[in-house]
């Protein structure tokens, strides 16, 4: 009985082994539209495309971005400003692409562009603070996918969408798990949605790696900003002491952080290149042993895990 299970696992290992490594054919003539090439995975994903000879058509907010990686690429790979914030902005890229792409469409749609502040206790920022990433991470996801959506299912493609295992197990405050939350529960619907027509939708869900995003520099400004703009009765109730405990623990997130973006980048790679695509792929030791498991406990063990490792007031009301 057990050689029969041993059996059956094994069979069903391999299976699953030679599934994954199907490549589609002709990845030549097909083109990928990225968005947030200006640093980071989307950047590194852009180049690494380019190398296997797709046609990248890289989206960047900054002219210098966008002139840096075409340094750093062949003819192949074409360049267009975007700001994911702005509807115009969104149909000037949509038609620029449609242009390129023709009859064939859109073989792949990467959403990656994203920001991560403000971020902070909930209760030192205000609702603009909110708005300002839910625009980019969610709403500007969101209005870039529609927008290329006909294009994606004319050539029977895929939508990648960037997560996180913050869109998982919520660690911080501010807008940024709420927007990866929200990019988790949009990419379920429309890859139910869209199956109908061929076209497949994976999530990338990264663990914690260096980038702009993750910078500690810039979280703790951004931490030190939103404290200066709280008023008197907030830094009363939290305290220095609070303050300072936060900070030295966003200082040590660099350590933290994995520095290898190929991880993430890889997935992507896989999601836009296998025949058979996963629906989920996390990126990172820390996603896949720490934080995914994690996100399966119970609600009241999570809670005091995150509990006794969180940063606490020294003053409560």
């Amino acid at each position: 009985m057990w050689l029969f299970l041993v059996a059956l696992v094994g069979l069903w290992t391999l299976l699953c082994f030679f599934r994954e490594r199907q490549v589609v054919s002709y990845l030549q003539d097909k083109y990928v539209f990225i968005t947030g090439c200006d640093s980071g995975f989307g950047n590194l994903l852009a180049r690494q495309l380019d190398r296997r000879g797709m046609r990248v058509l890289a989206a960047c907010l900054t002219e210098k971005g966008a002139e840096e990686l075409r340094n750093k690429t062949s003819d192949r790979l074409e360049t267009v400003i975007l700001d994911v914030t702005k509807t115009e902005s969104i149909v000037t890229a949509t038609q620029w692409v449609k242009e390129r792409v023709g009859n064939r469409g859109l073989w792949g749609l990467v959403n990656n562009a994203g920001i991560s502040i403000p971020s902070g206790p909930n209760e030192w920022m205000k609702k603009q603070d909110f708005a300002h990433v839910l625009d980019v991470n969610l709403l500007g996801l969101i209005e870039v996918t529609l927008s290329m959506l006909p294009l994606v299912r004319k050539a029977r493609g895929r939508v990648i969408n960037v997560a996180s295992v913050l869109g998982r197990v919520s660690l911080c405050g501010g807008a940024y798990c709420i927007s990866k939350y929200g990019v988790e529960a949009f990419s379920d619907s429309l890859r139910r949605e869209l199956s109908y027509f061929g076209v497949k939708v994976a999530i990338i869900e990264p663990g914690f790696f260096l980038t702009g995003v993750t910078s500690s520099a810039r979280l703790c400004s951004n931490t030190q900003m939103l404290w200066d703009q709280t008023s008197s009765e907030i830094r009363e109730i939290y305290g220095e002491k609070y303050l300072a405990s936060y900070l030295k623990r966003l200082n040590e997130l660099d350590k933290r952080c994995n520095k290898d973006l190929s991880l993430v980048t890889d997935c992507m790679e896989h999601a836009l290149t296998a025949c058979h695509p996963r629906t989920r792929y996390s990126a990172g030791w820390d996603a896949k042993l720490f934080y995914l498991p994690l996100s399966y406990l119970p609600t009241f063990l999570v809670d005091a895990l995150l509990y006794w490792t969180s940063l606490k007031p020294e003053k409560a009301l």
